[in-house]
């Protein structure tokens, strides 16, 4: 019996419960649904539905990377998959006939994914994807919660409902890509987004005159890009402030900015020739950022369409970079510079060669432990301080004596003295501060 004292379909789903810890109250999805599936069936089913939806989520973007694409492309993809999980749940509970319809926060993901430019087929290959992995964890639950003599059948009946439900949820999915797409695609903002995207194109041929015209943007000029993203997964307005702000920090005097995600965008700015910029300094910048909860990577100014292109390709490569010092536990940094992390942002394009390079490099100096970790540190700051005894304890906030015999400690360790191979060593030094257990790991412990 429910909490309402309804008799249940099936009453074993009343039994489900999560593996975890699951908070009802940090559900993606929106309040009045979960409180509406916890009423129909309790807390403990809906919690199970949660954990699985999270699981599956992460199943769907290991399998189809094109519907992620940010933090906040995630979250709203969880918000989604999770009113689909429990619509599921209340399926084989209630019968298809009496669940509810498909929720706001399932078709708000299909409009995003149009806007992103995201094929119907990747779209349909990512509900498969859901599908199996939601009907294994049904089908497990079941095995383990049904009397063995009836299970066979309850499994046969439960497969042939979620596949007659995830038929249904197709189609109507189908149907709103469809009339989104033909919406969008006469869209103003859609012609701007289909331009730029061509431009990015090594293949591109446009017309520079003709595309700046359309874009409102000088092509010819000298280009900043900057790629700005957030975890909310409903701040592009925002976002796109804080874009053209920051641009403005950086001298550019007109800027194009294009949302490519829920929660993430990419902008450029009309600069300076030659990289000369006037303005913004990157605290004023930081700063700016802060305020709007956001985070942004820049490119290097270039030229030309060319440059309009590469400054781009640069800021993505500093954001993939930030967003791997995040995944090593690293404060976040709310601006990044291409040009202050390039050559780690390359290194770290391979994080197995990189792995084996820093091993190689450090040695004994690579062992995951808190002592290892200071002298590390120490070392790195070290060398980049040209041995300055006084910069490094300052800079650690230890004393000097202290600095001494880390410095002393992990030249032993290493075995050899600081300048041979010092250029190696400070690179290596410097990819183990910045990505932690990515590079520490040895290839068969998972990162």
């Amino acid at each position: 019996m429910t909490e309402t004292g309804r008799q249940l379909r099936r009453a074993w789903i009343a039994r489900l419960s999560p593996r975890g810890e699951v908070d009802v109250d940090r559900a993606a999805c929106p309040r009045a649904i979960v409180e509406d599936a916890v009423a129909r069936v309790g807390a403990d089913p809906v919690r199970w539905a949660i954990e699985l939806s999270s699981a599956v989520v992460r199943r769907i973007v290991d399998e189809v990377p094109a519907l992620g694409g940010s933090p906040a492309a995630v979250e709203m993809l969880r918000r989604g998959n999770e009113a689909t999980t429990l619509r599921a749940l209340f399926t084989l509970l209630e019968g298809p006939g009496i669940a509810p319809s498909i929720a706001e926060a399932t078709l708000e993901g299909i409009r995003e994914f149009v806007h992103r430019a995201v094929p119907l087929e990747r779209m349909l290959q990512g509900v498969r994807t859901g599908h199996a992995a939601t009907t294994e964890a049904f089908l497990r639950a079941c095995a383990e919660l049904v009397d063995p003599e009836t299970a066979v059948d309850e499994v046969t009946a439960i497969s042939r409902e979620l596949f007659s439900y995830v038929d249904d949820l197709s189609d109507t999915m189908i149907r709103a890509y469809l009339v989104e797409h033909e919406a969008w695609s006469t869209s103003a903002a859609a012609a701007r987004a289909d331009i730029v995207r061509s431009l990015l194109s090594d293949a591109a041929t446009r017309d520079v005159g003709e595309a700046s015209r359309a874009l409102g943007y000088d092509l010819r000029r000298t280009h900043e890009a900057v790629v700005v993203w957030s975890d909310s997964p409903n701040g592009n307005s925002t976002l796109q402030a804080a874009a053209i702000e920051v641009l403005r920090a950086r001298g550019a005097t007109a800027t194009l900015v294009v949302p490519v995600a829920s929660g993430r965008l990419w902008a450029w700015g009309t600069v300076p020739p030659g990289g000369t910029l006037r303005t913004g300094s990157w605290e004023t910048i930081a700063d700016a950022l802060s305020r709007q909860h956001a985070q942004a990577a820049f490119g290097t100014p270039v030229d030309g369409v060319a440059g309009f292109r590469r400054s781009h390709r640069e800021a993505e490569r500093a954001e993939s970079f930030e967003r791997l010092r995040r995944e090593a536990g690293r404060v976040p940094r709310y601006a990044t510079a291409y040009a202050d992390v390039a050559a780690l942002a390359l290194l770290a394009t391979d994080l197995d060669a990189a792995g084996d390079f820093v091993q190689r490099e450090l040695g004994g100096l690579s062992a995951r432990s808190a002592p290892m970790e200071a002298l590390r540190t120490t070392l790195y700051h070290y060398i980049g301080a040209e041995r300055s005894l006084v910069d490094v304890a300052r800079r650690l906030h230890v004393a000097r004596g202290t600095v001494t015999y880390r410095v002393k400690r992990a030249q032993e360790v290493l075995g050899h003295d600081l300048d041979d191979r010092r250029f190696a060593l400070h690179t290596a030094l410097a990819l183990a501060e910045e990505l932690g257990d990515a590079v520490l790991l040895p290839h068969d412990v998972e990162r």
